[in-house]
């Protein structure tokens, strides 16, 4: 992965290193962190309000915040669409046939009463025969009352129509009524019923308009007897009544429906409501109330809402750093800072986004690059801390690029946010190269557009194809825009913080590197040393859990000062002398020390960035030149002088390895250069050499500044064993061909328990 330590050199402002590790400073970035969520969210959460009174003119121009209702106008719109309502009729089925026939059978039986006289009969005719009509409707509409079948409005103006368009049978026709035979009235009564029947089936609005057709279907009829035709005739058109009545609760009903229906009208967020110096009617200022765009009441309560929103997040991003550190703070300072700066990024691309975002275009959301900030903290800082900061970008998306009124988060977007952010880590958190970043993009792009697929789909009543299609076509744009910005700002992270990212590392381990050149042409056996050294340092690294990467880099680079002196190191003497057989012991320790204080100046020279200096620095600790002390005492006692010298002056001057990168290469690079000094070492050898050489450190306290373990001691070892056996196969003898070679045995033992190689001191 990424190396999480900074630089406190030129590659940062504040030159002062205990800021980075200050408790007072870390709280005020949390601090820092909780005004940013507020800032960010207060638009979307907390509207802007204005004191402003009817009859005053405004002092500055008020635009709506978000989209709001107008009241007014929906108002307006409402009354407009009840209006287009057209009145409802319903259709009221009345058996006017039954009246007519009920009618020929009171006649029927009257005429043939022979003990009323005629002029009686006529008189009971003229009373009877209306009010029967009457009866026949009025008792229809107590039946139906009762029943329920139609509304008590509906038939009092069914009474009301019939009342009004009532036929009055003329006085001839009920002198002729007495003359009937019960002949004329069986024959009259067939074929009123079909005539009324026929006209009644039909819906019947004016009673008059179709009393008209009645002659005409009379005279094609079967009666031959001009007073039947008559008669039946008359009684027909007093039979025929209206049938279609205008339904007032149903059109009431149909108006409020229509009302109900009719759509909100809003102002568009940013659409001016009051123009600057304009007059503030009483319209204007309810406008503004209705919306809560008024300072008409002290109301402190969003705001402290907001504020503890905004605290709860910082805490919980604190809380989740401290818990994953097993109650320790495992950033500095300076990565927090960098963690602020990352936020403060993806906030400013997601407004940028809002920005362009309209009620109508509300897929534009989806060109804001919210996967930045994943992405980059993946890069930089902890995959694990970037699933957790994917959470807090979802829920601030989700926010600020709501359009929609009366809901406070749009969970398209949260969950949009929160997709494409897990997609990237997954993506690029195994980045070795830059051109990964591009296809983390591409997958986000893909993703993006699948989940904008899927919530269209199932958000949506209905298949908008051009809507969709924008929103697919923007989503892949902010995957593309995430890809390009995560290229264009690592190396401003890299640079400004010191950051070692896996990126970085790669390309400071490309062979092609002007100090890596140097390394492989002056001191060719060094390079040699210094590739086998990553090879075991990055082995033993990941088995503890340590950055692999960053050993092996740093292995490269470990060694990079024996090019100013490349003749005085014992892997450089190819078939010739060794120079230290002819200068003082002093003189050799100096050179030998020496390498590790050049190679932080030429590293410093060429910008590596510090964890990597750090390893030059500290591979050798405080580590005791053995050799080169005992060679000076054998000196000093052949020349009969006291020594003027400690063993404290035969010491590197450290420091001792700060970290378990630092300390696992100084073991690995003792391990394979005792390895390569023995000429045919065993397994036995092999095994007991590692676990010397891990003992001496250990007794000398070189692991006392950096957090290893003793069991990531015995791993190391053991890592280390199989790795040596792996990578000196060839030259390590196995128990079978250790007789073969008893005669070198004690010679080669007493090398190891001594210590006293130069080529594992050097």
């Amino acid at each position: 992965m990424t190396s999480k330590e900074t630089s406190s050199g030129k590659s940062f402002s504040i030159k002062h290193v205990g800021w980075k590790h200050s408790a007072g400073t870390r709280y005020v970035l949390f601090l820092c962190l909780a005004v940013l969520f507020y800032v960010s969210l207060a638009p979307s959460l907390l509207p802007e309000r204005y004191n402003i009174k009817v009859g005053t003119r405004s002092e500055k121009e008020i635009r709506a915040p978000m989209q709001i209702p107008n009241n007014k106008a929906t108002l307006k719109a409402q009354e407009q669409e009840a209006e287009r309502v057209q009145p409802i009729y319903t259709i009221v089925t009345v058996p006017n046939e039954n009246l007519v026939i009920s009618i020929l059978d009171r006649i029927d039986r009257l005429n043939q009463d022979d003990q009323v006289s005629r002029e009686d009969k006529i008189s009971i005719y003229k009373l009877e025969i209306p009010q029967r009509s009457k009866d026949f409707i009025q008792n229809f509409v107590n039946a139906n009352r009762s029943s329920g079948n139609y509304s008590d409005k509906l038939l009092d103006e069914m009474l009301k129509v019939t009342n009004q368009q009532s036929y009055k049978i003329p006085e001839e026709t009920f002198i002729k009524i007495p003359r009937l035979t019960s002949e004329d009235i069986a024959d009259m009564k067939s074929v009123a019923r079909v005539i009324v029947s026929r006209l009644t089936n039909d819906q019947v609005v004016e009673a008059q308009a179709v009393r008209a057709k009645v002659a005409e279907l009379v005279s094609a009829s079967t009666l031959s007897d001009r007073t039947a035709r008559e008669i039946v005739q008359e009684l027909s058109k007093l039979a025929i009544t209206a049938n279609k009545f205008n339904d007032e609760e149903a059109t009431k009903e149909a108006k409020v429906q229509a009302r109900e229906n009719t759509q909100t009208v809003y102002i568009k967020q940013g659409e001016v409501l009051v123009a600057k110096g304009q007059l503030i009617t009483e319209d204007l200022y309810n406008l503004l109330d209705d919306n809560g765009l008024l300072k008409n009441e002290v109301n402190y309560w969003p705001q402290f809402g907001l504020l503890m929103l905004s605290l709860l997040l910082a805490l919980g991003l604190f809380l989740f750093i401290r818990q994953s550190a097993s109650g320790k703070f495992r950033y500095n300072n300076s990565q927090l800072l960098m963690l602020v700066l990352i936020f403060i990024i993806t906030t400013i691309s997601m407004h940028l986004a809002g920005i362009l975002q309209s009620n109508e275009r509300p897929y534009i959301g989806y060109v804001a690059p919210v996967a930045i900030g994943a992405t980059l903290v993946t890069l930089l800082l902890d995959m694990t801390l970037a699933y957790f900061c994917a959470i807090l970008f979802s829920i601030m998306a989700s926010v600020v690029l709501n359009v929609h009124q009366g809901q406070m988060f749009d969970f398209t977007f949260g969950f949009f946010a929160l997709v494409v952010s897990v997609v990237a880590i997954f993506t690029i958190h195994r980045a070795s190269q830059r051109s990964t970043l591009l296809k983390g993009g591409i997958m986000v792009c893909l993703f993006g557009s699948l989940t904008v697929l899927i919530m269209t789909l199932i958000g949506s009543g209905q298949w908008n194809q051009v809507h969709t299609l924008y929103s697919i076509g923007f989503a892949s744009a902010g995957g593309l825009l995430t890809a390009i910005l995560a290229i264009g700002l690592m190396p401003f992270f890299e640079v400004t913080f010191g950051i070692l990212s896996a990126l970085k590392l790669v390309e400071l381990s490309n062979p092609n590197h002007p100090l890596l050149r140097k390394l492989l042409t002056e001191t060719p056996g060094t390079y040699h040393h210094s590739v086998m050294v990553g090879n075991l340092s990055e082995a033993a690294a990941e088995a503890i859990g340590a950055d692999g990467l960053l050993c092996r880099v740093g292995s490269y680079y470990h060694d990079i000062g024996k090019t100013k002196r490349p003749r005085y190191f014992i892997e450089n003497q190819n078939n010739m002398e060794n120079p230290h057989d002819s200068i003082d012991p002093k003189m050799s320790k100096s050179i030998i020390i020496a390498h590790a204080r050049d190679g932080v100046e030429m590293l410093k020279e060429y910008k590596i960035p510090k964890p990597i200096r750090d390893i030059a620095e500290q591979h050798h600790g405080t580590t005791f030149l053995q050799y080169f002390y005992h060679k000076a005492l054998r000196l000093a006692e052949e020349q009969g002088k006291e020594p003027d010298f400690t063993e404290e002056d035969f010491r590197y001057p450290g420091p001792k390895a700060q970290s378990k990168e630092s300390a696992v290469i100084g073991i690995a690079d003792s391990v394979e250069a005792a390895v390569r000094s023995l000429r045919n070492p065993t397994v036995d050898q092999v095994e007991s050499m590692i676990e010397k050489i891990i003992k001496n450190r250990l007794d000398d306290h070189q692991f006392n500044d950096c957090d290893l373990t003793m069991k990531e001691l015995d791993i190391v070892a053991k890592t280390l064993k199989e790795s040596v056996m792996g990578i000196f196969h060839s030259r390590i003898e196995y128990p079978e061909d250790i007789k073969k070679n008893k005669t070198n045995e004690d010679t080669k033992k007493e090398r190891l328990e001594n210590g006293t190689a130069a080529g594992v001191e050097q």
